[in-house]
């Protein structure tokens, strides 16, 4: 028998969650269940999931920043589940990132029948993916995103967990521009504060260690009185 795929629902009502969890458990899924946002985000980065679950409202952390954080370091298929039928709701969870919107109640049969449609795509996806992970710059880098390490001129690179983490939320999502703020509550998973240099901090020392430093940027680019963007061209 194959590895069970591994769900993550994300939900603060007790009853519904249990009755989501145990369905999906005699379904053949292996199921983690988080009550609260954050508790789910950590659940998220400890974890690897095929398809998680989300409420729109909870505690913590509503639904709506769960989707758009999880989807900046993910494709993982993401299905809201909420009592909030209202079109606009179902708009924003959509454009965050969600893949598809359960409006509560739902029926058990409906809830399966979702959950295998999605998790055929993104088996598929993954599949076709797999050998992506692993990604060549010109100027020498290489990140592998599968075990999570950094190569320039195919030595190793020591990054702290902070460095690493910045590099990958902005190399997996190239060419955008991140806010400092944006970058600080998403690694640091802090409300940022006026006067917060960190993120600064950790840039300067993340180019130094890609020999990135001179003005013209080869992988990281700095948007003056805006933030930063990962600018790296991949070879092939």
């Amino acid at each position: 028998m194959g590895e069970r795929s591994k769900i993550l629902i994300v939900e603060d009502d007790y009853g519904i969650a249990r009755i989501m969890r145990d369905h999906l458990d005699r379904e053949g899924f292996h199921v983690t269940w988080a009550s609260t946002g954050v508790e789910g985000w950590e659940d998220f980065k400890d974890d690897t999931y095929s398809l998680v679950i989300v409420d729109l409202m909870l505690p913590e952390m509503d639904g709506f920043t769960l989707c758009e954080t999880i989807r900046l370091e993910s494709d993982v298929p993401l299905l809201i589940v909420s009592a909030k039928n209202e079109d606009e709701s179902k708009i924003q969870g959509l454009n965050l990132g969600a893949d598809d919107y359960l409006t509560k109640p739902f029926s058990l049969k409906e809830l399966t029948a979702r959950v295998h449609s999605h998790l055929r795509r993104y088996h598929r996806y993954t599949k076709k993916h797999y050998n992506e992970q692993n990604i060549q710059y010109k100027h020498g880098l290489s990140i592998d995103f599968l075990n999570e390490a950094v190569f320039l001129n195919q030595e190793l690179v020591n990054l702290t967990a902070k460095e690493k983490d910045i590099l990958f939320l902005l190399a997996k999502n190239p060419f955008i521009t991140f806010e400092k703020s944006k970058v600080y509550e998403h690694v640091w998973q802090l409300k940022n504060v006026d006067g917060n240099n960190t993120v600064t901090v950790h840039i300067k020392s993340l180019r130094q260690k890609l020999n990135d430093t001179q003005k013209q940027a080869k992988f990281i680019q700095t948007v003056w009185g805006v933030g930063y963007r990962f600018i790296g061209e991949q070879l092939g």
